[in-house]
């Protein structure tokens, strides 16, 4: 029998070897996104598609996210095959995004939509796959969530700051190699996850999910992260291409979509100082989402941009804090993972049907397609405001107060 001097010993280093492999994992997860998300419309413009189409496509994976990602999640966890579905759905993305490649020297519309779509029934369960293999570990080991996911933001920028360089030596047409080579390395680097041997634990009971959807404060939460996180698209879909067309070079675009995701990082690293209540964060988020999407329609000189992006750590990152606490103190333990699921599938259907309008808008009104935007982040700070009081009942303290920090 080993002594309790040792079994300390061995705890830690388990947990270290967990935390390490995991951290990795969401550096290429995180990365691919960092690569994909400000240059895949850029590769998809040079190869010869139109505006309509490149919308029409970018809405691809927030339409799976609530059609095919549901599914692949649930079943990952029904069947205690989580990693398993981690490393199988990695190495798929990689080879998705190799064969789309393989299909631009040829640019034929509906095929290259085709592939996507499948891409990215493998490629976006992926985030929440490993947040729920994260939170596991999280349980089984008593590590901290924020710290493992801040490695994936850091990939992000490394991944865009990478990619900007790349922009300025190779042709647009070749971008989609570079994306390839980080799925690639995420599919290689998901063989070392460690086996997770978290015990089961008793299911809640059947109709408590079904109860979520007739709560209206859970609803109106959905409701309106969707709408301020969906109020992202046009940016998503059309900033690179607007910044390029205006004359900037590839690693000052760049730099700005990096300048975005460090006001991210830091909203998140500060947020457990946060006193506000989590309802009137996210007013604040949807808020600041309007006033960012009306500078933004004004086409800024690069000063004044830079500070613009900056606040995407309001937008984005206060309104997912807002949107995180939110559900721990409202949700049931028993029913946290189909709420998560919920709200994925509620942003996807949002993204998707905002990335198609504003692909139409941009197609005839470039960049005025922003004042759609901060419509729609004006209607989802109106709703949470309005529902504030059943969306934050007191809090509910059989929830983990370290599943919400770390967005």
């Amino acid at each position: 029998m080993p002594s309790e001097s040792q079994i300390p010993i061995a705890s830690h280093a388990v947990s270290r070897r967990f935390g390490i492999r995991l951290a990795l994992f969401y550096g290429t997860v995180l990365g691919l996104v960092g690569t994909q998300l400000p240059f895949f419309p850029v590769w998809l413009k040079s190869i010869g598609l139109d505006a309509s189409w490149i919308g029409l496509i970018t809405a691809v994976p927030s339409l799976s996210r609530f059609t095919v990602l549901p599914f692949v999640t649930n079943s990952a966890e029904r069947y205690h095959a989580l990693r398993g579905t981690m490393i199988l759905t990695a190495c798929a993305t990689a080879f998705g995004f190799a064969a789309l490649g393989a299909l631009g020297a040829l640019q034929p519309p509906l095929a290259i939509l085709i592939v996507f779509a499948l891409t990215a029934c493998v490629w976006t369960p992926l985030v929440p796959l490993t947040d729920g293999y994260a939170l596991k570990g999280v349980i089984r080991y008593g590590l901290h969530y924020g710290p493992l996911r801040m490695w994936g933001s850091a990939a992000f920028v490394l991944g865009a700051l990478v990619n900007g360089v790349l922009a300025d030596v190779l042709a647009p047409q070749h971008l989609i190699w570079v994306i390839v080579a980080v799925a690639g390395l995420g599919a290689l680097v998901s063989f070392g996850l460690q086996p997770l041997d978290t015990p089961k634990l008793a299911a809640g009971p059947p109709a408590g999910g079904a109860a979520l959807l007739r709560d209206p404060g859970f609803l109106a939460i959905l409701v309106a992260a969707a709408l301020i996180q969906g109020s992202h698209a046009a940016y998503y879909t059309f900033a690179s291409i607007t910044w390029q067309a205006s004359g900037l070079g590839g690693l000052t675009i760049a730099g700005l979509w990096v300048l975005g995701v460090c006001g991210e990082i830091v909203i998140f690293a500060i947020s457990p100082r946060f006193t506000l209540p989590p309802a009137l964060l996210m007013v604040i988020g949807g808020l600041c989402a309007v006033v960012r999407w009306l500078m933004t329609a004004q086409e800024p000189p690069v000063a004044l941009l830079a500070a613009v992006q900056m606040m995407h750590g309001l937008t984005y990152g206060l309104t997912q804090v807002g949107t995180m606490e939110l559900l721990v103190r409202r949700v049931p333990g028993h029913v946290t993972a189909r709420a998560q699921g919920y709200l994925t599938a509620c942003i996807g259907i949002a993204m998707s049907c905002v990335a198609i309008l504003s692909g139409l808008i941009y197609a005839q009104y470039g960049s005025t397609v922003y004042y759609a935007m901060a419509a729609v982040a004006l209607a989802g700070a109106l709703v949470i405001w309005l529902a504030r009081h059943q969306a934050d009942p007191p809090f509910n303290r059989d929830q983990p107060q370290n599943a919400a920090s770390g967005g």
